[in-house]
């Protein structure tokens, strides 16, 4: 099978554990390039992780013609940018989520990468992680039966020591990222359910800013309904007085209860009683994902998390954002 060599653009903290290195561990895949726009530290980010070559401009990664295929790893407001400039190269995309600032946007990325003819690919790795693949093969066997709900909670503390007014993190600042911690957090739990029940075919959401601590929505309550027919209902609360990171699906013959950014285990539970599965992340989360992608660019397979699912998880998130930006 053919190497394929990869491009970082924005080398910031999500590359340095989760998703850099394994481009350098997938089978068949290299990194040979990095860029960032401050020099000193994507040559810094090269020599620590023995990249060959940094660049501190982002067409100059593009066109480099050793790179066969690009991972954009910034903020979300340069997504469709740096997506168009690479599929106008002819260069393959993997995309950071949210995959871009709006439904919009998602669709004038696919529809370049379309144009082009290069595939498009977004980054919720969660649709390839060992314990998530585990939830869909539960569901896929029957074990609790006809799904028929789900219920998402996230609440976190608001830590307001993390919230310089004068200096916000980029994550908190819808200009940048599309929102706020719901955004970035939320959207994960949104996409992976994509996966297990569909697309989402109906959404109501209303958001507010309780705390004050930064412009974006600091809680969020959702309900929706999946093609499936299973319904749905999130509270996404970031200004708690403790951390919940539960979703519990019930189906017809039991219910599978799990978190979504913390590795813990599985709990399923039905009439014969309860069961508790437990399944670690690897090192790095984005290398199963990363793998799938190699192996589609090699004709072998199909990667779960493409451009047009990317997309269908932003268009929910505007959804239930509609009315707090508007």
């Amino acid at each position: 099978m053919k190497t394929i060599r990869w491009g970082i653009i924005g080398v910031g903290d999500v590359t340095e554990v989760k998703s850099g290195p394994g481009f350098q561990k997938a089978d068949n895949s290299s990194l040979v390039a990095v860029m960032r726009r401050n020099g000193a530290l994507a040559k810094d980010y090269a020599q620590r992780h023995n990249v060959p070559r940094w660049y501190d401009d982002a067409a100059a990664l593009i066109h480099d013609p050793d790179v066969d295929a690009v991972y954009i790893a910034t903020p979300p407001y340069a997504h469709k940018q740096y997506t168009l400039m690479s599929a106008a190269a002819g260069k393959p995309v993997y995309v950071e989520k949210p995959m871009a600032l709006s439904w919009a946007d998602c669709q004038e990325m696919i529809s370049a990468c379309r144009t082009a003819n290069v595939p498009l690919w977004a980054a919720y790795y969660r649709r390839a992680l060992p314990r998530f693949v585990k939830v869909k093969e539960l569901i896929e066997a029957g074990t609790i039966g006809e799904p028929r709900t789900v219920v998402i909670t996230l609440h976190l503390p608001a830590r307001p020591e993390l919230f310089d007014p004068h200096n916000l993190p980029w994550r908190v600042m819808p200009e940048l990222s599309g929102g706020g911690i719901f955004v970035d957090m939320g959207s994960h739990t949104l996409d992976f359910l994509d996966y297990l029940f569909g697309p989402i075919r109906t959404v109501r959401g209303v958001a507010v800013n309780q705390g004050g601590l930064y412009p974006a929505e600091d809680q969020v309550g959702g309900t929706f309904v999946f093609d499936s027919g299973v319904v749905g209902v999130g509270t996404w609360c970031f200004t708690t007085f403790q951390e919940v990171d539960r979703t519990e699906i019930v189906g017809t013959k039991g219910k599978i209860t799990f978190a979504t950014f913390k590795p813990e285990p599985i709990i399923v539970t039905t009439p014969e009683g309860r069961q508790e599965l437990a399944l670690g992340d690897p090192p790095h989360v984005h290398q199963p994902l990363i793998q799938t992608i190699v192996d589609e660019l090699n004709g072998v397979g199909a990667c779960p998390s493409t451009g047009e699912s990317g997309a269908r998880t932003t268009w929910v998130v505007d959804q239930i954002l509609a009315e707090y930006r508007g």
